[in-house]
Order: C-alpha cells, then structure tokens, then sequence
C-alpha cells in the first residue's frame, strides 16, 4: 500500500484494524480490508503523519469510540499513539476550524455535499484548511463512496482502504 506521508484518519479505520484481534463473528468486513487498516495505522504512527484538528473535535470523537488504554487491538494502540503524541506534531498539522451550528466554516461550499454526514464534516473541514489538502484515509463508510465525486470537485482526496466493499455497501444500500 502506497500511502502519502501526512493523512487525517476517520475513525472507521481504527474501529476496523481492531478486529484483526476479534474472531470475525458477526462482522461481514473482508480480513484484506482489516490488514489495509492495520497497515494504514502502523504507516501514520511510524511517520507521525497524522493530521486532526487543534480544537480536539477529532480525538474526541476517536476517544468515544476507542479504547485510551490503547489495548486490545492495533485501533486502540493507535488511540493511545494519538492521545500520547497529538502536542508533538507539528503545528501545522493541528488545523484550526471553526465551528458553525452543526457544520464548520472550513467546509465546503458544493451542492453535493449538502446532505454530508454532520459528524464526518470535521475530516472534510481540516483536510480542505490545511495547506496541503492531505488525504482522508476512509475503510468502510460506503456513504462516503456516493460523495466521492462531489469531495473531489471541492479539492478533498479520499483514500479508500477498502474500495471494493466501500463500493459494494454503497450501490446495496441505493438499491434499496
């Protein structure tokens, strides 16, 4: 896998590279897909490539959702990594936004990102304030891959971890 250097995380990647400690039951989520998440995780931490927000909506929202003792899985490891390390990355990479009612001015303006999941508009909001426009690394939200397009259009780059399931859910879900 080929991963740039610096990429913000939404926490479904974390949430899946955890069950590579889990047997599996009840999960439809391929193991290509939990080793992808696994091996995103383990390249973020090595480089210290991780991009959040200064303001904390990120972790926080890692923090409810992952275990800070940072065990058992690589997904709560990378919490711990995240809560040890996030004042150690460089400035630039903690990106201010503004929050405005449930949405953030760093948002963008594109009419088919109108209906965006609320609480995924942090991720599209710093990747679109940081200089470098850096990557969402995203494993199995499907609605994501329904926006894609429009992402693209507004300057956001989403790197599927898991495209084939991404786009597989995605199309199941609009047939129903």
């Amino acid at each position: 896998m080929n991963l740039p250097k610096k990429c913000l995380v939404d926490t479904n990647v974390p949430k899946t590279a955890n069950l590579a400690t889990q047997s599996g039951a009840g999960s439809d989520v391929p193991y290509a897909c939990v080793l992808a998440c696994v091996e995103a995780i383990e390249h973020i931490t090595k480089n210290r490539g991780l991009v959040i927000d200064a303001g904390d909506d990120i972790f926080d929202e890692y923090r409810q959702q992952l275990s800070m003792s940072g065990q058992p899985g690589v997904g709560d490891r990378f919490m711990k990594w995240v809560h040890d390390n996030r004042w150690n990355l460089p400035e630039s990479d903690r990106v201010t936004i503004t929050k405005n009612g449930d949405s953030y001015n760093e948002f963008p303006h594109h009419d088919g990102l109108r209906a965006f999941d609320k609480s995924d508009r942090k991720f599209i909001a710093v990747a679109s304030a940081h200089p470098d426009k850096p990557p969402i690394l995203q494993a199995t939200d499907s609605k994501w891959w329904g926006w894609n397009d429009s992402l693209a259009e507004a300057g956001i780059t989403v790197r599927f971890l898991c495209p084939e399931y991404a786009e597989a859910k995605c199309k199941e879900k609009m047939s129903k």
